[in-house]
C-alpha cells in the first residue's frame, strides 16, 4: 500500500509499493499524488529527482500548499 510515512529530513517520506525498475515507481508516485491530492496526473511533473529516492515534483492547479499539506499529512 503506498501511504505516507512521516517527515524525514524536512521532506515527505512516502513509501511506494512499486520497485524501483522500469521508471515504475516513479509512474505510481505521480498517479497516487494525483488521486490523493484530486489533481489531473498532467497537472504533476518532476522538477529533479528521477533516478533518486530524494524527489521534486511541481503541481499546479486549483490547490494550494496548505491543501496539498492537509491532503498528505500521515
Amino acid at each position: 500500500m503506498t501511504k505516507v510515512v512521516g517527515l524525514h529530513d524536512g521532506c515527505l517520506k512516502i513509501s511506494l509499493q512499486a520497485p524501483a525498475l522500469e521508471n515504475k515507481a516513479n509512474e505510481l508516485l505521480l498517479a497516487w499524488l494525483s488521486k490523493q491530492l484530486r489533481v489531473p496526473q498532467k497537472q504533476i511533473q518532476f522538477v529533479s529527482g528521477q533516478n533518486s529516492r530524494k524527489k521534486r515534483v511541481e503541481i499546479w492547479g486549483p490547490i494550494s500548499p496548505e491543501q496539498i499539506t492537509q491532503l498528505l499529512s500521515p
